[in-house]
């Protein structure tokens, strides 16, 4: 066992339990607001009934389907044999200490400002940066770190195809017909199905491995399909409840259409947030257990190790907090700054969102759910086009992806070599 283990372990483990929680707080501050600020610019849903759904779907999210991520975070960025962390392995506590704090001040940083950057950027950018610096250029896996920044390309423009063809099916079959909301009465359960249909059939295939169920693709699509039959039962079961105005004034009947396509958001709602749990809860606690790991195992890293529950609560827990504290400031960038959204418009963006996101997450590729979300976003704007959409927004947000790498990695390695100083 390494003597600053031995005796700093439980100091060390305390440290890291704080950074992780505000590390999540950073992650519902921004991220999480990403989630759900279609939802709330919509105004499907509120604030209060955003961190409700945040609360119940971050959690089942992260404890179903965030394991594979999570893995990736904590074991695939750094090659921990080249590394040299057997002989000292206080030096990856103190890498993944400084990543989490480092992510953390980035993350607030950027929501105070109302920015929607990536916290999947902050932390694997802060990672790349103590390993490069404080270890060697050769220790960091840049097979793996390459493959995820063609995802933070390849994300955005996937979910925002799908975005652009999901918004346009919704104009074709509800929105240009002369009777829109029949139309929206007929097709939105369809909808429906198919938002239960995504996220359960990616949770069966891909997400239920870690927590020790295992079922067959046509197990899967069996369930999924009857998980998505009951979404889309509920669904009906609250249209009928819906009061609306019976008018054949054009613009009495789209507001009423849009009241349909609000029921359809509280779904979408609580996919996205699914989605963001499963992807993106990981860039809190991976770090975290990377850090239990080695000291729960005196020294010694297990790439496979259980994720302990205690961990995924306090992540749960710091990122609920975070969006109920500062989500507004980047709900209001994401639903209302970059184009103009209702509740049609805001179904298409989450749907497609929360598809590339679980997607992700099931393969164990930790996209950008900021990225996503703004590409979903710019997708819809684009269906309505270009006039549409706020291109000052647009650049400023674009200009703080860019930041946010550097900055990750430089915060990271100036706290490396503080927490080396102190503890070496």
């Amino acid at each position: 066992m390494s003597d600053v283990i031995s005796q700093y372990g439980f100091l060390l483990l305390i440290m890291a339990c704080f950074f992780g929680f505000f590390m999540a707080w950073g992650v519902g501050a921004n991220d999480v607001a990403n989630a759900m600020g279609t939802s709330v610019g919509a105004r499907a849903i509120t604030i209060k009934q955003a961190i409700i759904i945040a609360m119940v779907f971050e959690f089942t999210g992260a404890w179903l389907a965030g394991g594979e991520v999570t893995s990736t975070i904590r074991s695939s960025i750094i090659d921990i044999e080249s590394a040299g962390f057997d002989d000292r392995p206080e030096l990856l506590i103190f890498g993944m200490l400084s990543s989490l704090l480092a992510a953390g001040i980035w993350l607030v940083v950027a929501s105070k400002y109302g920015w929607p950057v990536s916290t999947t950027h902050s932390i694997i950018g802060a990672i790349v940066g103590f390993a490069v610096v404080g270890i060697s250029a050769d220790s960091v896996m840049w097979g793996q770190v390459l493959e995820i920044v063609a995802s933070w390309i390849i994300s955005p423009v996937f979910s925002g195809t799908i975005a652009f063809i999901l918004f346009l099916s919704v104009e074709k079959l509800v929105l240009s017909r002369e009777d829109p909301l029949k139309y929206a009465k007929k097709f939105v359960p369809y909808y429906m199905f198919l938002v239960g249909f995504v996220i359960a059939m990616v949770t069966l295939v891909k997400g239920l491995s870690h927590v020790g169920l295992e079922v067959t693709f046509s197990q899967s699509a069996f369930l999924a399909l009857a998980f998505a039959l009951l979404t889309a039962i509920i669904g009906i079961f609250l249209l009928r409840r819906l009061r609306l105005p019976d008018s054949d004034q054009p613009t009495a009947q789209m507001q009423s259409v849009e009241r349909v396509f609000g029921v359809l958001m509280i779904f979408t709602a609580c996919s996205m947030a699914f989605a963001h749990g499963s992807n993106d809860v990981a860039n809190a606690i991976g770090p975290l257990a990377a850090i239990n790991s080695v000291i729960a195992n005196n020294g010694a890293f297990e790439a496979e190790s259980a994720l302990p529950v205690w961990i995924l609560l306090l992540g749960g827990f710091g990122i609920v907090t975070g969006l109920a504290m500062w989500g507004h400031r980047v709900i209001r960038t994401i639903g209302k700054n970059i184009t103009e959204l209702t509740p049609s418009r805001g179904f298409a963006a989450e749907i497609a969102a929360a598809t590339t996101v679980v997607i992700a997450s099931g393969t164990g590729i930790p996209v950008s759910t900021t990225h996503t979300l703004v590409g979903a976003v710019l997708g819809v704007g684009l269906a309505r086009g270009m006039s549409a959409l706020n291109f000052g927004v647009v650049g400023r947000i674009f200009l703080s992806w860019i930041v946010t790498l550097p900055a990750g990695a430089i915060l990271s390695i100036v706290f490396f070599f503080i927490f080396k100083g102190i503890f070496s």
